[in-house]
């Protein structure tokens, strides 16, 4: 073959030299493909005690570590020579539309994660188009996340407190900001042994130490951030000293029961979800007592550990109450074909925290928006490569759940 010298012109025309961006958080967030990049992201731009708190889950993370697992052993069977050009990811779900398949996730003491917090998550949420949910032990006001996304979806999540007139007076807040949906949680009756925690000395407000002097030395901004910004403040709780197990334990209720439920159905006025179901028995009580909804999840991992993968019962789920109620499903979600997988089986709607989370301590605002930008992408390809074009046509034939832990019979 005859060899030349390249001519200026012709270089010039197979080299395109990226504009530099010289804002550093768009720079980031921008390298940011996939939700482990956002997890990355906050791990180095975070305090280590605030990021496992994220991070972390109960005892040995088992419940965690096989959520997460049981989305990566699916196997999806795509459909060939069925065009997707264009695929249709919104969804009705509990009386009013989501332009995608998941919303965000209630999560606690979320302020001391980034100062932006929920605002942040509920602003990107209406955005966006999808709902956004408010913890009991959010650090951001009913009304101010209402004033946040005064036109989109918000749902609240309701912990049964000792004092029942708190928790009473809640519902009637959220009620009265218009929130559409009361997701109550039954997974909480005490605080889960969350070790990372405990072994950071954790706790609301955080406590200095030599430890947690050195590791904020290379994270300035944050330190910052947390202090120019408003008072850390929950939304209900009037004592915040001490670790989040010891608050949790100090407002929870162990003897929260199908009683308070049927009191919290008839304060209500909107839809009610139960959030924390585990089996197939309680789903068919639940969806009997007059639930609209449940939530197939096992607290991120963070409660009981070897709890159910909720990921593994919805198929059972699905099959006794499906056609009654809305399944939805949360823990272990970091990637739209997660999404797609838990949408082919049965599920109605799906619900992220830590990616909300890793988005939020990665970029505030515009990190949430980025990881839902991300997972929207991956729905929207995972779907044309299967070959459908909306969430409906999605079904159980489309995946197959590949499966590392067998059960076997007891013993004798």
């Amino acid at each position: 073959m005859k060899r030349q010298l390249p001519k200026p012109s012709e270089l010039l025309e197979l080299m395109q030299f990226k504009k530099p961006e010289f804002n550093g958080k768009r720079r980031r967030l921008s390298g940011a493909l996939t939700t482990y990049d956002l997890q990355r992201i906050a791990k180095r731009r975070t305090p280590k005690a605030a990021f496992d708190y994220t991070d972390g889950a109960a005892e040995g993370e088992l419940s965690l570590t096989r959520a997460r697992r049981a989305f990566e052993d699916i196997e999806f069977h795509p459909d060939i020579l069925r065009p997707a050009e264009h695929v249709d990811t919104s969804v009705e779900v509990l009386g009013g539309s989501s332009a995608l398949p998941f919303g965000i996730a209630p999560t606690g003491f979320t302020r001391l994660m980034q100062t932006e917090g929920e605002i942040a998550g509920a602003t990107a949420a209406s955005t966006a188009g999808i709902p956004f949910t408010l913890s009991t032990l959010g650090t951001t006001s009913i009304e101010d996340v209402r004033a946040a996304n005064p036109h989109g979806r918000n749902w609240f999540q309701l912990y049964v407190m000792r004092d029942r007139d708190i928790s009473y007076g809640l519902v009637e807040r959220a009620a009265q900001a218009g929130f559409d949906t009361l997701m109550f949680t039954v997974d909480t009756p005490v605080a889960g042994a969350r070790l990372r925690d405990t072994r950071n000395g954790f706790a609301i407000p955080p406590q200095l130490t030599l430890g947690t002097i050195a590791n904020a030395i290379p994270r300035p901004w944050w330190w910052y951030d947390f202090l120019t910004t408003p008072k850390l403040e929950f939304a209900s709780l009037s004592t915040t000293g001490g670790t989040v197990g010891e608050l949790l334990d100090s407002a929870m209720d162990p003897t929260i029961s199908y009683d308070d439920l049927a009191v919290i159905r008839e304060l209500w006025p909107g839809k009610i979800v139960v959030k924390g179901v585990q089996n197939v028995a309680d789903s068919v009580e639940l969806i009997d007592r007059g639930v609209d909804g449940i939530v197939l999840s096992n607290h991120g991992g963070r409660q009981l550990d070897r709890a159910p993968v909720p990921f593994h019962l919805l198929p059972k789920v699905v099959r006794e109450v499906g056609r009654d109620a809305t399944v939805m499903i949360d823990t272990g979600i970091m990637n739209g074909a997660d999404i797609v997988a838990a949408v082919a089986l049965g599920a109605k709607f799906t619900l992220v925290g830590r990616a909300y989370l890793y988005g939020l301590m990665a970029g505030g605002q515009e990190g949430v928006e980025r990881m839902i930008e991300i997972l929207r992408s991956e729905i929207e390809r995972t779907m044309k490569l299967l070959g459908v074009s909306s969430l409906e046509e999605l079904e159980p034939r489309h995946v197959t759940q590949l499966a590392r832990l067998v059960p076997v019979g007891n013993a004798g």
